[in-house]
């Protein structure tokens, strides 16, 4: 029954001839296509090839239709394009679109956006990294069916061979004697071995396949972390191109790093297990995939790493390692770029939605009123002076209003995300054709709200990081989240 089952997929196959973040492969952006605001969220397949879901957003100008289109992020493929297709507008929300597209291989791709409304036609991109995350298990009432299907195929394949040798010499009406049916029920034995022989060898071609594809599901670069006093030294052992490249999900060296919001790193130090220390800091690359910073005063402990970095063809991911810090090690002073905080442990309850900082300074989290996996939302923060008034003298941090980390209790999700969204900054310049690695970043002073679009990938809970920057001072709040 599995190798037929095997072999019907093999010919329905022929005939017709999927990172950053840890835990959450969803993308979550807002971008402006002229006078159309669009909040995208992008759910990327489980396994390339796959459909990729799309829900759009709309505010701002009056939107009457909008087309999506997939192509690679970068190369020759970039320039051809597929026929676009046709989002659906909802029937009871005019400004909710849905629609998919198919992701045929791994890589950096994007999403391209038409928009047409009152204010004419307008056209915007937001990059999705696609790799193959898990193999998938056929659902056991098609397998039967197609099972069945395959034995019924066989049956009258070797019959036909059968009936073709006995009678197909034959006067119509004319009885096949003795002789004629033992040549047929010859040639139908011979026939049953050759299809048997054929289903077995697509039993092993799919098993070589099945293989060859689980091999290449997607991991994350290797990262190991080691102290020379108080130096951090992160290296990352980069991923060689393979023989079949066709089947590698993304060629990613240690040498092609772009900056992202001007830092080639942004790396997580969070205190296992009780999160009850993180910091947000930047190591200096002091030689390819060789990451170094003298550390801050950091509590001892084990702390989880996490490192996000973006390939030169967009391609974002999040390394992961651990490091244990002593006891009585000495501390640099903390960068001008980098945060920390120090909120309560797990074991203490959950937080709520005011988090008092240091400095008498307090951040407040609009929270909605239940969380829910696998939705949208804009999750919004303000910062408050001592006075309880909204602060003043606020700026980018990292030419951004804010920046945060969605990390779950578990470990098993991260995402650093920022108010525009989870892509990375310079793929997002790659997909709408600015290479600039400070582009997107806000020219402009910052106020003391900001919100950032994301949607927790599973239920459980989760410990929410927000930086914030007034006056030259770097504020770090800290959320505790239960999601359903």
């Amino acid at each position: 029954m599995r190798n037929i089952l095997r072999t019907l997929l093999c010919l329905l196959l022929i005939v017709p001839a999927a990172r950053a973040h840890v835990g959450s492969k969803d993308v979550f952006e807002t971008i402006d296509a002229g006078p159309y605001k669009l909040f995208v969220t992008i759910r990327p397949p489980l396994v390339i090839p796959g459909v990729a879901d799309v829900e759009v957003r709309v505010s701002g100008a009056a939107v009457t239709a909008m087309q999506i289109t997939p192509t690679p992020l970068t190369g020759e493929a970039s320039k051809h394009p597929p026929t676009a297709d046709t989002m659906a507008v909802s029937k009871v929300d005019p400004a909710f679109f849905t629609g998919s597209v198919w992701i045929m291989a791994p890589g950096s791709w994007q999403v391209r956006f038409t928009v047409d409304g009152a204010a004419g036609p307008q056209t915007a991109s937001i990059p999705v990294p696609a790799v193959p995350l898990a193999t998938l298990k056929m659902q056991r009432g098609m397998g039967w069916a197609l099972g069945l299907m395959g034995l019924f195929l066989v049956a009258s394949m070797t019959g036909l061979v059968g009936a073709a040798v006995r009678e197909s010499r034959l006067a119509p009406g004319v009885i096949a004697d003795a002789k004629r049916r033992r040549w047929g029920y010859a040639a139908m034995a011979c026939a049953l071995i050759l299809l048997s022989t054929i289903v077995w060898l697509g039993g092993a071609w799919w098993d070589r396949n099945a293989v060859a594809y689980a091999s290449n599901i997607y991991q994350p670069m290797k990262a190991t972390a080691s102290l020379n006093g108080d130096v951090l030294d992160l290296q990352l052992a980069g991923i060689a191109p393979r023989k079949e490249k066709e089947r590698l999900p993304v060629d990613r060296p240690k040498n092609d790093l772009l900056p992202d919001h001007g830092k080639l790193i942004h790396l997580y130090a969070i205190r296992e297990p009780e999160m009850d220390a993180a910091f947000h800091l930047h190591p200096d690359l002091a030689a390819p995939g060789d990451f170094r910073i003298a550390l801050p005063a950091m509590p001892p402990g084990t702390y989880r790493l996490f490192g996000d970095i973006v390939h030169k063809s967009g391609f974002p991911e999040t390394v992961v390692t651990t490091l244990t810090i002593p006891a009585g090690l000495p501390a640099a002073h903390l960068g001008p770029d980098d945060a920390e905080a120090t909120p309560a442990p797990l074991s203490a309850g959950a937080m709520g939605t005011t988090y008092k900082l240091p400095d008498g300074y307090s951040m407040v989290w609009d929270a909605p009123a239940s969380l829910t996996a696998n939705t949208a939302e804009v999750f919004r923060f303000r910062l408050l002076g001592p006075d309880g008034q909204p602060a003043n003298s606020m700026e980018p941090y990292l030419g951004m209003a804010g920046h945060a980390a969605f990390v779950k209790t578990d470990g098993t999700v991260f995402a650093h995300t920022h108010p525009d969204g989870s892509a990375a900054m310079p793929a997002m310049d790659i997909a709408n054709g600015t290479m600039d690695a400070m582009a997107g970043m806000s020219p402009a002073p910052v106020g003391p709200e900001v919100g950032f679009p994301y949607g927790f990938p599973s239920p459980g809970r989760y410990r929410i990081f927000v930086q914030m920057k007034h006056s030259g001072t770097v504020e770090t709040g800290v959320f505790d989240a239960l999601v359903k």
